[in-house]
């Protein structure tokens, strides 16, 4: 398969490393500097591309790798919320291929479908309170993490007490923090941190007068973050649409 990659910071590298394992052949690096690619016939010519950048050249590299007519995957997270909308309709409705997720790791995927589990049984249990934690890397822009929104979402569709999520406390690279963990009964507040070079931690405590249980993923390294993208990539080249890690992995539907 012929991959294209958008970003070459650690993230990119280790992609590169995984795809060239597997096989995979890597056809054009678009980063900060060579943005004129994207109009490129190497560009053009790949299958897939797989993007991982920041909140504010998501949307901005969708745009050009839909008109190159290529399809993408991307890990960016920060977007959404202005462009999500018009994002999917051009991939439901427009013809165009976009593979997203918050997360691509194994593990992750396997954390969310427990995460949703026990918010099912904790659903019988009001006596428990739940909030969520999150501790990322300095180079971090977003709070909170993408992932730790998917985690919430995925709390309140099946925990009829909590109506919605809200920003915590956070925790800035100098020590400093702001925000608040007050939040009302409807509430569900998740608390991030950034320091030194965690790949990324997500804890969700779920909270009582006699005990508490938590669940956590805590990422070693970018490994399976890449692995998983080359893994949807490899499953994009194939499809067409608006496509997330539940098409990947079936279990995520239950």
């Amino acid at each position: 398969m012929k991959i294209a990659l958008i970003g070459y910071g650690k993230m990119g590298k280790e992609i590169e490393k995984i795809a060239l394992s597997r096989g995979h052949e890597i056809v054009s690096i678009i980063d900060v500097d060579n943005q004129e690619d994207f109009e490129s016939a190497a560009f053009k010519s790949a299958d897939v591309a797989i993007e991982f950048t920041n909140p504010m050249v998501a949307y901005n590299n969708y745009m050009k790798t839909f008109q190159a007519g290529v399809k993408l995957v991307s890990g960016s997270t920060g977007w959404m919320a202005e462009h999500g909308d018009e994002v999917k309709k051009l991939c439901t409705e427009g013809g165009k291929t976009l593979f997203w997720s918050s997360n691509f790791s194994l593990g992750v995927s396997i954390f969310s479908a427990v995460n949703k589990y026990l918010a099912k049984i904790m659903n019988q249990f009001p006596a428990y309170d739940v909030r969520m934690s999150e501790t990322h890397h300095i180079h971090k822009m977003d709070a909170p993490s993408g992932t730790a929104i998917t985690l919430a979402e995925g709390i309140l569709e099946n925990l009829d007490r909590k109506d919605k999520w809200v920003e915590g406390t956070f925790q800035a690279p100098d020590g400093t923090v702001s925000g608040s963990a007050e939040c009302t009964a409807d509430e569900l507040p998740i608390n991030s941190i950034r320091e030194g070079e965690v790949p990324g931690i997500h804890s969700i405590r779920y909270d009582s007068e006699a005990d508490s249980i938590t669940i956590t993923h805590d990422a070693k390294n970018r490994r399976g973050f890449a692995l998983g993208a080359v893994l949807a990539a490899e499953y994009t080249a194939k499809h067409e649409g608006a496509l997330g890690m539940s098409d990947l992995f079936p279990f995520l539907k239950d």
